[in-house]
């Protein structure tokens, strides 16, 4: 029974020694530095609205906070960038948030 035992573990081990060796490994060369751009020279897109489309625009201080956009033979939809930083956000309602039943309960004459 032992010498079956042996056989068993010199023969596992003599496949672990006759595994092939790891490749050298080189390092790599070093990354190059990300370009810094102020965006001054990036293209500026503007989608016009389409014929026939109704736009109300609501405005804080000069700057476009809010525009309601009315298709022809459509439903409104609002775009809204609170913040100025030129991400438009689309909502179909102008408070998207939950809302809470408010129902008079009783009234004092």
């Amino acid at each position: 029974m032992r010498r079956i035992l042996f056989f068993l573990l010199s023969a596992a081990a003599a496949g672990v020694l006759a595994q092939d060796r790891p490749p050298r490994l080189e390092p790599l060369p070093e990354a190059p530095l990300p370009t810094i751009r102020d965006g001054a020279e990036d293209p500026r897109v503007r989608i016009a609205p389409q014929e026939g489309d109704k736009i109300e625009e609501v405005r804080d201080g000069g700057r476009v906070v809010l525009m309601k956009v009315t298709p022809p033979n459509g439903i409104p939809y609002y775009l809204s960038d609170p913040l100025g930083s030129g991400n438009w956000s689309r909502s179909d309602a102008l408070d998207p948030g939950v809302r809470v039943p408010m129902w008079v309960i009783k009234t004092f004459d």
